[in-house]
């Protein structure tokens, strides 16, 4: 069958209609290829290499947990930390308590040389008044030191009225295994029941004991030995 030209436009405008390929106008038609600016604007683009996800920061600073693995261990105090930390009036720790005082521990205080010398001054001042049984105690050993009995130490001083000691300055203290030894330089004048005097000069000796569980006597300055010499007018 021939078709007549009115067919013939017949068929191309329902072909049109129906927007067939190859009719009408192909700009409202035409297919968008990838990397176009409507497809952009379309679609949110992926975020760059090195991102974060749920809105957590890529490189967690102290204290963040990271994407991956276990949360950072707590952070040590270091000793310069401590310092800081140090009470200004105490220069303690808090919570540290102090040192004992020895003296307030109920320790006795540690001898000094002076106090050696102080031992020879009581010494004369107990013959002087008569106390002859205290003079002796001053001695090292319970008064064994002097290598008398305490009866023969007292008979010594029977003709003896007055005696007045003149006391100089300690020498160096010597050191020994747990020993300690200090010498005091004297000047004795001693008046007998019978008015005469009689000088003498020379060095004392003393000594006390620092060893571990050494008793408060022991510890003390006590007469080891003397050296005394009449001096001549």
């Amino acid at each position: 069958m021939s078709i007549t030209p009115k067919l013939l436009a017949l068929a191309c405008a329902l072909s049109c209609a129906i927007t067939l390929p190859g009719c009408g106008d192909r700009s409202a038609t035409a297919t968008q290829q990838p990397g176009t600016q409507a497809e952009d604007t379309a679609l949110p683009k992926p975020d760059q290499p090195g991102g974060s996800i749920t809105g957590m920061s890529s490189q967690p600073g102290p204290g963040e947990v990271p994407l991956t693995g276990e949360p950072p261990p707590p952070v040590v105090a270091e000793p310069a930390d401590q310092v800081d930390l140090l009470n200004p009036e105490t220069g303690l720790l808090p919570g540290s308590a102090p040192s004992p005082d020895p003296l307030q521990a109920g320790l006795p205080a540690e001898p000094t040389p002076q106090d050696a010398v102080a031992v020879i001054g009581d010494y004369y001042a107990a013959i002087d008044a008569g106390s002859y049984a205290r003079a002796y105690a001053l001695w090292s050993d319970g008064g064994r030191a002097s290598k008398q009995t305490p009866q023969q130490f007292a008979d010594g001083f029977a003709d003896t009225a007055q005696v007045v000691a003149t006391l100089g300055d300690p020498t160096r203290e010597d050191a020994g295994a747990g020993q300690r030894y200090i010498q005091v330089p004297v000047g004795i004048t001693a008046t007998a029941t019978d008015g005469s005097v009689r000088r003498y000069a020379g060095t004392y000796t003393l000594h006390r004991t620092v060893v571990d569980g050494a008793t408060a006597e022991q510890r003390a300055w006590r007469i080891a030995s003397a050296d005394l010499r009449e001096v001549k007018p």
